[in-house]
């Protein structure tokens, strides 16, 4: 057909006799030199589509779709969403009837287009229905050029505004554990998220009885996240759940977005802050254990895997090739990691040989675990406001005046946060770490009695506690008082009768001290629940 007509009545009627004889929509597929590349039976969110690469931009597909109705509907919301999901070129919908002889009539035809992405507009753009006659007159051609200079004009302006960060969309799902805990677990994940260094551009919470199993948020939210990322130029969509690899594949194939879960959020953040080759090597081994089960169908390269004629191909030796080089590198990895234990395990025996009393903070992320222990510690270790800013635990000799029987001397040891839901590769990836904890004398649980939800947060840390079946007796202390409110401080204080400190000014250490003592000195009088640190490595060692 001629390339400036949008359609015309030849292949209107054509199509529409197809129609009437399949009893269902016809759709084709036009380039913008006017040829048909594709026919099929059913409407345009039937037609199959070439795969988008990359965001959207300025840039259109240089397809229009063409199809015609059978009932005098105009264009469906699965119309307009195939239109702008596939930044198609034009998309025109003929109404089409059989007369008293049997022959094709053809009726109103509508046209939509994709609208520029500014916030005050729709995703599309559609024309009042006209004649087939008229839109034979009209120049498609000028129209598709004239639109593509405009997406372009905004594009580059929203470029210029965007800078180098990423912009995500957020999203949480609310399948009946109530309101407040869904935005308490979609404000983490917005704190995540900009923790590893992206902006928070949309956010959006979905009540539904259950997670869809093919893209959990079900397709109509799907496209209306697609459409929220498109008007506020993001390139991310990141779920609060964990997906499963063909949620993850179908999510991947259904937008042109960059798509993440919680569990690869933080994944993300454990590898940008760790600096060592001991918290390197537990980073790399949780990203390949979470990396291992969702490699089947990833990339173009691969074949569709499975059983019988027509499912093999490259791409499943491409895919056991992959599989036996993760496989390969995680064991290597694992051994390290036994590695690294002993090495600590050695370390904790040299220094737990005497009686000096091991208090391990351990708590929320970013609870202030890192600035308490520099205070207590007169230490200088990295602390800062931002999640999981420590990795490798740090062991530094403290003073307590008037501890009694075991002089003044104490050992501090800061360790890795928690978080709720922490993923499994990261406590199993972390177990040489997490050793520290069992030779401590006193858990130090460090709550910040600043942020909101902190009895939730409380209970997250004491549940990852119970799995790893920690018995050492636990003590809270509430940290953050100069920015908590006192009321809630108040409540705070006895609900789990903890000391109120606030690291960064000082204030309530010498307090929290006389407690530690306290605590120290009532757990060691009551045996046989506490035994001396080297007690209980000979025993682990028997």
């Amino acid at each position: 057909m001629p390339p400036e007509q949008a359609t015309t009545a030849e292949l209107a009627r054509a199509m529409g006799e197809l129609a009437l004889e399949f009893a269902r929509p016809v759709s084709v597929l036009v380039d913008r030199r006017g040829r048909v590349v594709t026919v099929a039976a059913g409407d345009a969110s039937d037609t199959p589509l070439p795969p988008t690469a990359g965001e959207a931009d300025a840039r259109l597909r240089g397809l229009r779709l063409l199809h015609v109705h059978l009932k005098p509907t105009g264009l469906s919301p699965a119309d307009l969403t195939t239109l702008f999901l596939h930044r198609l070129d034009m998309l025109v919908a003929v109404d089409v009837a059989a007369n008293e002889r049997g022959d094709v009539v053809l009726g109103a035809a509508h046209v939509a287009m994709v609208a520029p992405p500014t916030s005050d507009e729709e995703d599309w753009l559609i024309d009042p229905p006209v004649t087939i006659r008229d839109l034979e007159r009209d120049d498609a051609l000028r129209r598709i050029a004239a639109l593509e200079e405009e997406l372009s004009r905004s594009w580059r302006s929203r470029e210029v505004r965007r800078g180098s960060e990423e912009r995500a969309v957020i999203v949480g799902i609310d399948t009946g554990e109530g309101e407040a805990e869904a935005e308490a677990r979609l404000d983490e994940l917005a704190e995540l998220v900009s923790s590893a260094g992206a902006v928070v551009a949309h956010r959006s919470l979905q009540r539904r009885a259950a997670a869809d199993h093919r893209t959990l948020v079900g397709r109509g939210k799907l496209d209306e996240l697609v459409s929220a990322a498109y008007h506020e130029n993001a390139d991310l969509l990141v779920f609060d759940r964990e997906l499963t690899p063909a949620q993850a594949r179908e999510l991947d194939k259904a937008t042109s977005l960059k798509v993440l879960d919680r569990t690869q959020v933080i994944l993300d953040i454990f590898a940008q802050n760790a600096k060592g080759r001991e918290a390197q090597v537990q980073v790399e081994l949780a990203q390949l254990q979470y990396q291992l089960p969702r490699l089947a169908g990833r990339g173009k390269a691969m074949s569709r895997l499975g059983g019988g004629i027509g499912t093999r191909g490259p791409g499943e030796t491409k895919l056991e090739v992959d599989r036996r080089r993760i496989r390969a590198r995680v064991t290597a990895l694992e051994t390290e990691v036994d590695a690294i234990a002993r090495r600590r395990a050695e370390t904790r025996k040299g220094r737990t040989q005497g009686p000096v009393p091991v208090i391990a903070l351990v708590g929320y992320t970013n609870a202030g675990k890192s600035t308490l222990f520099n205070a207590l510690a007169k230490s200088d270790a990295l602390a800062r406001d931002a999640l999981f800013a420590t990795l490798r635990p740090t062991t530094r000799e403290g003073w307590l005046p008037g501890l009694g029987a075991w002089g003044s001397k104490v050992i501090y040891t800061d360790t890795v946060g928690f978080i709720r839901d922490l993923p499994s590769e990261l406590v199993d990836a972390f177990r040489a770490t997490l050793e520290e904890l069992h030779d401590a004398d006193l858990l130090l649980h460090v709550v910040d009695s600043a942020a909101p939800g902190a009895p939730d947060r409380v209970a997250a840390v004491d549940r990852i506690l119970d799995d790893l079946k920690l018995e050492r007796p636990r003590r809270v202390v509430l940290n953050k008082a100069d920015a908590a409110d006192e009321a809630t401080l108040a409540e705070l204080g006895t609900r789990f009768d903890g000391p109120a400190v606030s690291a960064r000014t000082g204030d309530g250490l010498t307090a929290l001290k006389e407690e530690l003592v306290r605590w120290l000195e009532r757990t060691a009088g009551e045996p046989p629940v506490w035994q001396s640190a080297g007690e209980r490595a000979q025993v682990r060692e028997r």
